[in-house]
């Protein structure tokens, strides 16, 4: 190509310059547009960062004056003054907490950006928490509405229903002396079951007619038709039932308040029994294995492989020695738990305290005085095993007989507080 065809005319110049020229234009736009953006950014984070840190301290703040603290509390050895209310030591004692179940349902409605949020949240946790410390311990007693008592056939029901709450609330006054819970709240009301339709609060004690009372519970509440067509499993592992700990702070305090509170409790010896016979003298795929096996371990000597293979044939004198033992190779059971460590009935003053003796008496009087359809009757029917006879005085008398008179002794010192708030007749020793 020769040099005189590679020179460009005057319009290809005039192009090529237009064309570099709009170009550089447009990248200056694009740079003066990113630079403005990035210190407008750097602007607003150094205000998040600022006004995060003032919540962040605010916070804090709330939180810290809402600490769950727990110290440890030792009775000098000897005294027997607050027995009903501190019945192991040591034990927990519950102030206050920043921390609730379902705090979201009860601060929903705070409008505002994120910090104010969370703020006004933090505020109505101190308003509901400073209404629980204030709270009046033990919970005042109510009197029973009788209203919906129309004939005189429960006469003598209720003038026993009211010696037990009487005698129940002298005793907590005799053997009691603290104002003031000794154990986590939800811990305190993680036995009792919901019943919102017709406001009932019904303390669980095992052994003492638990199934059926959990029955008549899923018919109130509109969960069965009928309480004799709902199985065993159903009532213990359906999860149908509401329990108060699954409430938050609020939802808590105000049905402890209002809603009429119940407890069915049991002859503690024949409680006992009653849970030996049903957990270990019938197949049982968590009792066996579980206690069992522990039971047969420490407690039997020289046991043979199958024993400790497979924890079956605990006899009753074993099962004694494991409830005895303050160093149990297993804890302890709801089925033969202190009532006292249940349902803490001196700090939760229940409204009806029914007794197995008298259970279905007792049962359907509770269900006329909480206005439950006429035709609902508490069922009489056993749970499990029903061919078994049931467990009565005479059946314990020939499981206690295997025990030397120390054992019986001790049995009965473990359930001492049982016997003394529910008036129990202190057992043949």
């Amino acid at each position: 190509m020769q040099p005189s065809e590679m020179v460009m005319n005057p319009k290809q110049v005039f192009l090529s310059v237009l064309i570099f020229g709009v170009a550089g234009l447009l990248l200056f736009m694009y740079l003066q547009v990113w630079i403005e953006e990035q210190h407008t950014g750097r602007v607003e984070k150094k205000r998040e960062q600022k006004a995060t840190s003032v919540t962040r301290e605010q916070i804090r703040g709330h939180i810290t004056n809402q600490n769950l603290k727990f110290h440890i509390t030792e009775d000098p050895k000897g005294k027997k003054e607050n027995l009903l209310l501190n019945s192991e030591r040591p034990m927990r004692v519950f102030t206050k907490t920043s921390h609730s179940q379902g705090e979201d349902r009860v601060l929903g409605k705070t409008t505002g950006p994120p910090t104010i949020k969370l703020i006004a949240k933090h505020q109505g946790t101190r308003t509901v928490f400073k209404k629980f410390s204030e709270m009046k311990w033990p919970l005042d007693i109510h009197p029973l509405n009788k209203s919906l008592i129309k004939d005189n056939k429960w006469k003598e029901t209720d003038v026993a229903q009211e010696k037990r709450r009487s005698f129940l609330q002298e005793s907590c006054k005799k053997y009691g002396g603290v104002s003031r819970p000794q154990s986590h709240l939800f811990h305190m009301v993680s036995r009792i079951y919901v019943e919102d339709k017709h406001k009932i609060l019904y303390c669980e004690v095992p052994k003492a007619g638990c199934s059926n009372w959990k029955r008549i519970l899923m018919v109130l509440s509109g969960l069965a038709s009928s309480a004799y067509n709902i199985s065993h499993d159903a009532v213990h592992y359906g999860k149908h039932l509401k329990k108060l700990d699954s409430f938050d702070l609020k939802g808590i305090y105000t049905r402890l308040n209002t809603y009429t509170k119940a407890v069915f409790v049991r002859d503690p010896m024949e409680r006992l029994v009653s849970a030996f016979r049903d957990k270990f003298e019938h197949p049982n795929s968590y009792y066996h294995p579980v206690f069992g096996k522990a039971i047969i371990k420490k407690y039997r000597p020289n046991a043979c492989e199958e024993a400790l293979n497979n924890g079956s044939g605990v006899k009753f004198k074993e099962f004694v020695h494991y409830l005895l033992d303050s160093h149990r190779p297993v804890g302890m059971d709801i089925h033969w738990e202190k009532v006292s460590k249940l349902c803490y009935p001196c700090l939760i003053n229940y409204d009806f305290v029914g007794k197995f003796e008298t259970l279905e008496e007792d049962a359907n009087y509770f269900l006329q005085l909480i206005g439950a359809p006429k035709e609902l009757k508490f069922p009489n029917f056993k749970d499990r095993h029903s061919s078994d006879e049931r467990t009565n005085a005479q059946v314990v008398r020939q499981y206690l007989k295997d025990l030397t008179r120390t054992e019986r002794q001790l049995i009965y010192d473990f359930y001492d507080l049982d016997y003394l708030m529910f008036n129990y007749t202190t057992p043949f020793l």
